[in-house]
């Protein structure tokens, strides 16, 4: 989908995969940092991944199991990918790796998204609200998102899905105020926040954003930004870098989101790879979230 971190464009994207002595090093760095970290978000986060940034041929059982020895609790599923949603779930089950939510990345086709979240029992769609060009202007997107998501939400409530809105690369929902209040005029608790910490940092502060959204917040992504790399480099280059090692203030983040009282699922969006680059962004995690 066309956002800031779409799993479409990570092939853009060269991460370095460390080897066994740098991942040694990164394991006592990890540890270290979650010693001294302040505002811990242990024991009230979940940890995921997107299922599909793991490349591996195994199958879907062997997939979750290995994901779990990594240290993950949960995957995101997506909307068009290859995966039969019941080896999935017979998967989740066998291994007690839940799958908590549907990446769907649009407004388009809302109800089939419904359809197969139900299928993965999954209760949250991810859904962006269009795009905004030089062909398609501000009001004209806000107006045809917000009536195509109002023509949707019945179904979606009628199956308790949550359809949250994600911020994102679209020129479209610029500012958390902006944003609530797109949410808000639904007066439905049937869509409500998917926040992008490292979307926004491109041009704005995640730890700006929390406070606003407050409890709309129903799923968390987390990728990392160099606004170093930004300038010197490229917009998009701001991405290659990894979690914990960018401009993001992850101690501002972790106090915020205790501040809004957020528990729940926080899943890593970045460039994928085998299981020992699964290890590594686990490891990540654990150190900006200060989980161990």
């Amino acid at each position: 989908m066309t956002r800031s971190f779409d799993p479409s464009l990570m092939s853009r994207r060269t991460f370095l995969h460390t080897t066994s002595a740098a991942a040694a090093g990164a394991m006592l760095f990890s540890s270290t940092a979650c010693a001294s970290a302040q505002m811990p978000l242990a024991g009230r986060i979940k940890k995921a991944i997107v299922y599909n940034m793991f490349q591996s041929d195994a199958p879907v059982v062997e997939k979750f199991r290995a994901l779990k020895e990594a240290g993950f609790q949960g995957v995101e599923a997506q909307t068009k990918a290859p995966e039969d949603p019941a080896e999935m779930v017979a998967a989740a089950r066998e291994t007690g790796v839940e799958i908590h939510s549907l990446m769907h990345g649009s407004v388009d086709n809302i109800p089939s998204a419904v359809d197969r979240a139900k299928a993965l029992g999954v209760n949250v769609i991810l859904i962006v609200a269009g795009r905004v060009n030089e062909q398609k202007s501000y009001q004209d997107n806000y107006t045809e998102t917000q009536a195509v998501i109002r023509e949707a939400l019945p179904y979606a409530a009628a199956n308790e899905v949550t359809l949250l809105v994600e911020n994102v690369w679209n020129n479209f929902l610029l500012s958390p105020l902006e944003m609530a209040h797109y949410i808000d005029e639904f007066e439905s608790p049937w869509i409500q926040s998917y926040f992008d910490v490292g979307n926004v940092v491109r041009f704005a502060w995640p730890e700006h954003w929390i406070p606003v959204l407050g409890s709309r917040i129903k799923r968390v992504h987390v990728k990392e930004y160099s606004r170093d790399k930004q300038m010197n480099e490229g917009l998009w280059k701001g991405f290659d870098v990894e979690m914990g090692e960018g401009s993001i203030d992850w101690e501002l983040v972790r106090k915020e989101l205790l501040a809004i009282d957020y528990t729940g699922w926080v899943t890593a969006e970045v460039g994928g790879g085998d299981i020992e680059r699964m290890k590594e962004i686990s490891r990540q995690m654990d150190s900006i979230l200060a989980l161990c």
